[in-house]
């Protein structure tokens, strides 16, 4: 059990705490509503914040909380979601914008005393955790992030907040089982769940605290002291407060989200045709067609690959050098009468009565706008080159065998019926036996980013299923779209599925700055947050990130001498280091591994600011080796100066630190005048490399 805290160190810790705190208010509400317009991924974040209070379904690549959370915050100060939230730049004019910041804002604020008492507790040294929450509190990149309607200081609130859980667990100072160690395990479990439900980075962060659990259990199983049964009960606890409760409030979050975006909005596309059916001004909401789909109806196929779209045709030709210049033929994941096709005889335009399309015939798809068929032939398609190209073809519905495909019904045999919504078709190319697919490939502009369609020879090609959504034939009688109603549990894996495709798929926008993970830990580029003549940039402050970096290298090296030391008896064990602060600087390590790493592996675009929460394991691990230096520099020197050095190199460290966050602070709360490529310019001694661009 740790020692009792004496009345002046107790004194001494309240004292710097409330300070921490009070500073942390000052620097993130200071200029909180500037500028008054529209910055960054506000544009995104806010518009998703409105549509929540309008009920609006959207589509999104992350979890709902988070969205969920600024609509909420939005509502209760007075927003009504009525402002567009177009572009970066757009005023805030009679707009009650003030209240979606703020509570951003707080969120971020919360990390600074969070981090302290993390560090408290990993290390029982009130040094460290003055140091470790400094690093965060003066860092102009992360007040920059947590000033705005964005999801990211949400998101390092909730993650903060589970390594705070994890360690308070783990910690000798609470007792197993008591009331306040099954709060804190209880406030882990609901932090965790929190986390990964604003972003599926939260994922790394239930890795670490897994790895924690882990560790734990571990320990106590060796304790020779407990008998086995109280591992047994602590496994228990762990699994229902970190596993169990974690996902049933997962769960519950998606469950408000499902349940309040209950009208259609632009996102409806991206899921299946019975998700739709479910939301209040879809045009399959409440509605009733046939349930055979007939010759002569009209029609249109939605692909049933995940965020699949609908097949679509314009007027417009594929472009010179581009197989044959026929009408383009692609997917398009929203709804117009582009979507529309005739679905007819391959061999003829007379219809005698009613007449089901069934699995094992040949047919025609005529466009209804353009009057042209769905044609292919041995071109190589845009993309993906190995596929033959589609078009659209012919004069007033007349082409050629080209146009001819087979209806095949999958899980069913030749002769059964078409059905609407529920039946899966492929369609087979006559002549050339390939399949019509869609590779989920954007094309250039000149297919206006639409996806890819093209007709692979691969007859098992997956994304070569589709639905019929809608069935307009009046010679047949309507049955209600209830029948294909979905169930909550079948919403919810879908917009997974939904999720994680996007995710995958993510890819930068024309003239956007993207990054490499590499670029990160050096602060190599930052990104305007707000570029007018009020500008705001994105970039960490220097002196904090390079010297993490110094620090994360010092840390290894320290690491692994101690390693040598205690495996040639020179230590007992790692963990009596400075009274386990190597071991509290091994797991960040382990937290800084995880936040980083990984993103080397990704092919999604990224961006500078995924770097963030890597950056606050590496600071809390600079403050504990800083809190070491101080404690072992010192003694290098005679002992009637060591303390004078000790007292020297403190107040060197507390003043670099906190100038240079003076001198940085105009790029979190604003620039104008000349940029620093101009020499007049009060920022141009500040542009330490060329590759800043405030």
């Amino acid at each position: 059990m740790a020692k009792k805290m004496q009345p002046n160190n107790e004194r001494a810790w309240w004292i710097i705490f409330s300070v921490i705190c009070a500073l942390t208010i000052f620097t993130r509400f200071y200029k909180i509503a500037e500028p008054d317009h529209v910055c960054w991924d506000e544009t995104h974040f806010g518009k998703m914040g409105s549509w929540y209070i309008n009920r609006t379904f959207f589509f999104d690549v992350h979890p709902p909380l988070g969205k969920m959370l600024i609509g909420l915050s939005g509502y209760l100060t007075g927003y009504n979601g009525s402002f567009a939230f177009d572009k970066p730049g757009d005023k805030y004019e009679n707009v009650s914008y003030l209240g979606m910041r703020v509570f951003c804002t707080a969120l971020g604020a919360t990390i600074v005393p969070m981090t302290f008492l993390t560090v408290d507790e990993m290390t029982e040294s009130l040094m460290a955790s003055t140091f470790a929450s400094l690093l965060i509190l003066f860092d102009v990149g992360l007040l920059t992030l947590t000033q705005y309607i964005l999801l990211d200081p949400i998101l390092l609130c909730f993650m903060v907040g589970s390594i705070l859980g994890a360690v308070k667990v783990s910690s000798l100072r609470i007792p197993d089982f008591s009331v306040s160690w099954w709060c804190w395990l209880m406030f882990t479990g609901t932090m965790l769940a929190c986390c990964i439900s604003v972003k599926f980075v939260g994922l790394f962060i239930v890795l670490l605290v897994g790895f924690i659990t882990i560790s734990d259990l571990w320990r106590t199983l060796g304790d020779l002291t407990k008998p086995v049964i109280v591992t047994i009960k602590q496994l228990f606890c762990r699994a229902l407060c970190l596993i169990i409760w974690p996902i049933l409030l997962y769960i519950f979050f998606f469950y408000i989200h499902l349940t309040v975006l209950n009208r259609s909005g632009n996102g409806d596309g991206f899921y299946s045709s019975a998700f739709q059916s479910q939301l209040i001004g879809n045009s399959l909401h409440n509605a009733s067609m046939p349930r055979q789909v007939a010759y002569g109806a009209i029609v249109t196929l939605k692909n049933h690959r995940t965020g699949g779209g609908y097949l679509h045709s314009h007027y417009h030709l594929y472009p010179e050098g581009v197989g044959a210049r026929q009408q383009q033929i692609t997917t398009y994941t929203h709804k117009d009468d582009n979507n529309k096709w005739v679905i007819k005889k391959y061999n003829t335009e007379d219809v005698d009565g009613i007449d089901i399309v069934k699995s094992g015939d040949l047919v025609r798809l005529e466009h209804v706008q353009t009057r042209r068929n769905v044609h292919s032939h041995k071109e190589s398609a845009p993309v993906t080159k190995k596929h033959y190209q589609v078009t659209g073809y012919g004069e007033n519905g007349t082409g050629d065998a080209n146009d001819i495909w087979r209806v095949t019904l999958i899980g069913a045999n030749d002769g059964a019926e078409l059905t609407a919504v529920s039946g899966k078709l492929k369609l087979v190319h006559y002549l050339q036996s390939c399949i019509l697919t869609t590779s989920g490939k954007q094309l250039p502009k000149w297919g206006y980013e639409q996806q890819e369609v093209s007709c692979n020879p691969n007859l098992r090609d997956s994304n070569g299923v589709w639905n019929v959504e809608e069935n307009i034939f009046e010679k047949l009688p309507n049955v209600s779209f209830d029948l294909y109603a979905p169930s909550f549990i079948e919403r919810f894996f879908e917009s997974h599925a939904v999720m994680f495709q996007g995710n995958a798929g993510l890819k930068p926008k024309e003239g956007e700055i993207t990054s490499r993970p590499w670029q990160w830990p050096i602060n190599y580029r930052g990104q305007f947050f707000s570029g007018s003549t009020y500008r705001i940039y994105l970039l960490g402050n220097p002196v904090i990130w390079w010297g993490n970096l110094v620090f994360l290298i010092l840390f290894i090296i320290i690491f692994a001498i101690n390693a040598i030391k205690q495996q040639r008896g020179y230590l007992k064990s790692i963990t009596d280091f400075h009274n386990g602060k190597l071991v509290a600087c091994a797991w960040l390590f382990v937290g800084w591994m995880l936040h980083y790493v990984p993103f080397w592996a990704m092919g999604r675009v990224l961006y500078f600011h995924h770097y963030f929460p890597a950056l606050i394991f590496s600071s809390m691990i600079t403050g504990i080796i800083l809190d070491y230096l101080l404690e072992e520099v010192p003694k290098l020197f005679p002992e009637h100066i060591s303390n004078t050095v000790h007292h020297i190199l403190l107040a060197v460290i507390l003043s670099t630190i906190s100038y240079s966050f003076i001198l940085f602070s105009p790029l979190a709360y604003g620039m104008s005048g000349p940029t620093s490529n101009e020499v007049n310019s009060t920022m141009y001694g500040l542009k330490w490399l060329d590759s800043w661009e405030f």
